[in-house]
């Protein structure tokens, strides 16, 4: 099945950054297992501090955050988090308890909102990070294998075409 030409042209883009294999794919990397994460408003800021700290491309940190985090991504995201961070946790937020604040943040005044999210808390907190880590580091692991490889391959390829035009001079 051919890729679509849209996908094809972001990925020879994405292939092109500038940088290492490993670079770029340690950056993929990171920016998926923090798109992944349940850490939505703070994800560009995390992905950016880590890349930065560890020396890899936070270019495709970005890209590798937007893919894995978008509009289309979140309520599978947020549920699996919080389905394994139950698991792991149990009895700390439970399904009715979701339910009900919903249903008050629905029906009352933006302070009492914010008085409701705060009773959810830390409980909260901890069970959709700790969902979301052992989410996340699968997803970041697999993104950066995925993407060396294809970054070798990308580079290998582009390295043979270089030294082809060099013998034909």
């Amino acid at each position: 099945m051919p890729v679509p030409r849209p996908i094809r042209y972001y990925l020879l883009r994405f292939l092109r950054l500038r940088g290492s294999p490993r670079s770029i794919a340690l950056g993929a990397g990171i920016g998926a297992a923090i798109g992944i994460a349940p850490t939505l408003p703070l994800n560009n800021v995390l992905t950016l501090c880590f890349t930065l700290l560890l020396r890899a491309n936070p270019v495709a940190g970005l890209i590798a955050a937007t893919v894995y985090s978008n509009p289309l991504t979140f309520f599978p995201q947020y549920y699996f988090s919080w389905k394994i961070g139950d698991f792991l946790l149990p009895n700390r937020l439970s399904w009715e308890r979701i339910q009900a604040a919903i249903a008050h943040l629905r029906e009352n005044g933006m302070f009492e909102n914010l008085h409701i999210l705060q009773q959810l808390g830390w409980d909260a907190i901890l069970v959709m990070l700790s969902g979301g880590l052992v989410l996340a580091v699968p997803g970041g692991v697999f993104s950066y294998v995925v993407v060396h490889r294809l970054t070798l391959k990308f580079h290998e390829k582009r390295r043979s075409k270089h030294l082809l035009n060099a013998r034909r001079r």
